[in-house]
C-alpha cells in the first residue's frame, strides 16, 4: 500500500524538469498498480512549488508577442506550450496532495494526468532543443499556479477552475495555433501539438467529472455553481472562439457552452 499524497508532494518539490519528470512518470505507475492508503495529514501551504530558477517569471502583460514566421519566434511559442505542461504537472500533483479523503479514483485519475504533462512537457523540451533552445530561455508568467494557490481551500472551486477554464482554453487557442504553425511551415511542432490537444480532452474530461463530484458531495447544483465560482474568482470576462467539439467531450453540456458565450457577448 502507498500513500498517493506523499508521492504528489515528492514530485511537487522537485525542481529539475526532468528529474521531476521521471519522478512523475515513476509515481504515476506505483499509483496506477498498487493498493493505496490516503494520508489523511493536513497539507502544507505551496506558494511555489518546486521549479528551476528559469525561466524568469514575470507579469503576462510583460511577455511579448513574437511572429511565427521567425525561428525565434516558433520558439517562443513551444517555450510557452512547454511552460504551461510544466506547471499542468504540479497543478495534477497539487490536486493529488491537496485533498484527502477522495475515492482512490481520484488519486489515479490526476495521478494520469500529472503523468500526460511530464510526457507532454519532455515532447516540447525535446522540439526546443532541436530549434536550438532550451527551457528557461524565455520569461514567462506564474497565472496557472497563483489559481492553484487561490484555490487550495476549496475542491469544488478547483475542479471548476483550474481544469474546466484554465486547461479548458488550451482546447479553444491550440487549433489556431496548429494553423499557424502549419503555415510557418513547422510540421513538427504542429505533429507534437495535435497530440497534445487530443489527450488534453481527457483531462477537462476528469475535471469535469470531479466537479460534478464535488458538488453533489456538497448539494450544490453545478452548472449555477460554476458560473458562481467565475464569478467569483474575476473567470467570468472569458471570450471565444470556443472549441465546440472539445468541450462538449470534455463534459461541458449546451446549456454551459451558451452560458460561456453570454459572457464574452
Amino acid at each position: 500500500m502507498i500513500d498517493p499524497r506523499a508521492l504528489a508532494l515528492e514530485c511537487l518539490s522537485e525542481c529539475t524538469p526532468s528529474l521531476k519528470c521521471s519522478k512523475t512518470m515513476l509515481a504515476e505507475a506505483h499509483i496506477g498498480a498498487t493498493g493505496l492508503s490516503i494520508g489523511t495529514h493536513e497539507p502544507i501551504a505551496i506558494p511555489i512549488p518546486g521549479r528551476p530558477a528559469r525561466p524568469e517569471l514575470v507579469a503576462p502583460r510583460e511577455l511579448k508577442h513574437r511572429k511565427l514566421k521567425t525561428l525565434h519566434g516558433r520558439a517562443a511559442l513551444v517555450h510557452a506550450v512547454a511552460h504551461i505542461e510544466f506547471n499542468a504537472i504540479n497543478l495534477a500533483w497539487d490536486a493529488v496532495y491537496r485533498f484527502p479523503g477522495l475515492p482512490d479514483a481520484f488519486y489515479r485519475d490526476w495521478a494520469s494526468v500529472a503523468a500526460d504533462e511530464a510526457r507532454h512537457f519532455s515532447m516540447l523540451h525535446d522540439r526546443l532543443t532541436d530549434l536550438g533552445f532550451a527551457y528557461g530561455d524565455f520569461p514567462a508568467h506564474n497565472g496557472l499556479w497563483q489559481m492553484a494557490v487561490d484555490t487550495a481551500h476549496d475542491l469544488v472551486a478547483r475542479m471548476a477552475l483550474v481544469p474546466r477554464v484554465l486547461e479548458a482554453r488550451g482546447l479553444d487557442v491550440t487549433p489556431g495555433m496548429i494553423e499557424r504553425l502549419l503555415a510557418a511551415g513547422d510540421d513538427d511542432t504542429v505533429a507534437r501539438l495535435r497530440i497534445i490537444l487530443a489527450e488534453e480532452v481527457r483531462h477537462v474530461a476528469i475535471g469535469s467529472r470531479w466537479f460534478n463530484y464535488a458538488c453533489e458531495q456538497q448539494n450544490l447544483e453545478p452548472r449555477s455553481t460554476f458560473r458562481a465560482m467565475l464569478e467569483r474568482y474575476g473567470m467570468d470576462r472569458v471570450r471565444g472562439p470556443f472549441n465546440f467539439p472539445a468541450r462538449m467531450a470534455a463534459g461541458f453540456d449546451a446549456e454551459e457552452m451558451a452560458m460561456l458565450e453570454s459572457l464574452g457577448a
